[in-house]
């Protein structure tokens, strides 16, 4: 059994093929998904799907990469958190990898953004899920001195170095693993999954982006999070169903979410 503790199941390539999607899952023994807000104007859609379908749940918050969006406060984060099956705040961060001519002290907007979201987390008592892209340093800054430990959390998608990931381990936060760590050219990520601590991993799809060997390029849907699995599972010496029992209780123990499908 597994869980896709990452995806978007309200992005239309896949809100229109919602029958098959979860039918899929279901096939691929794939119990549960969290589904990720990067949007308030998304929000009603993501949560909206939670609700009507007992295998999945909700986050609520603003991706760090959508300009030109409403921005929350902490007050209506910590409101919309509190409401029945939002099990995280995100997903939230840092991304500097495409700057368009600014420079990093443009981004505040990022930051203060990034810190809204972690005060709220810390109010509502619920994990942050974050993404961190070219900008490893400032979201430990940050999350350091808005007292992120105290929440935790998941470092989604990872693509940072060893150092970044163990610094996050450190302070809490558990590691995901999408299907970037079954490509060729992330040698470097599964030697990183040797040096953590199983305890502390996830597996995701991120879906629809970044499909695993062996649909690469193809639309990605939770359905292929066991394929990710046996990538994780290949790269720290251990069978499938093994990290699969790990992963799912991780994910279950970070979000709360039950053992069952309600």
């Amino acid at each position: 059994m597994f869980v896709d503790s990452h995806c978007h199941l309200s992005f239309p390539e896949l809100q229109q093929r919602l029958p098959d999607i979860l039918s899929d899952m279901r096939a691929a023994q794939v119990a549960q998904a969290i589904c990720i807000c990067t949007q308030m104007e998304e929000f009603d859609a993501v949560h909206a799907l939670a609700l009507a379908h007992p295998q999945l749940w909700s986050t609520v918050g603003v991706h760090p990469d959508t300009e030109d969006m409403r921005e929350p406060d902490v007050a209506e984060l910590v409101r919309l958190a509190a409401l029945p099956r939002v099990v995280a705040i995100g997903e939230t961060g840092l991304d500097y990898y495409r700057l368009n001519g600014r420079s990093i002290a443009d981004m505040e907007w990022q930051r203060e953004r990034f810190r809204t979201h972690i005060r709220a987390a810390r109010q509502a008592a619920k994990p942050l899920v974050i993404h961190t892209r070219s900008s490893a340093a400032d979201t430990l800054r940050v999350l350091d001195e808005e007292g992120g430990e105290q929440v935790g959390g998941v470092f989604h998608c990872f693509t940072e170095s060893a150092d970044v990931a163990l610094a996050a381990v450190e302070r809490g936060y558990y590691i995901s693993f999408s299907g970037i760590v079954s490509f060729k050219n992330a040698q470097d990520l599964r030697d990183l999954l040797k040096l953590l601590p199983l305890e502390r991993v996830l597996i995701e799809t991120d879906s629809p982006y970044l499909a695993p060997v062996p649909f690469r390029g193809k639309t990605n849907t939770p359905a292929y999070v066991p394929h990710v699995a046996k990538a994780v599972a290949d790269a720290v010496g251990l069978a499938v169903p093994e990290l699969a029992a790990i992963t799912t209780a991780n994910t279950r123990r970070l979000f709360g979410l039950p053992e069952a499908v309600a």
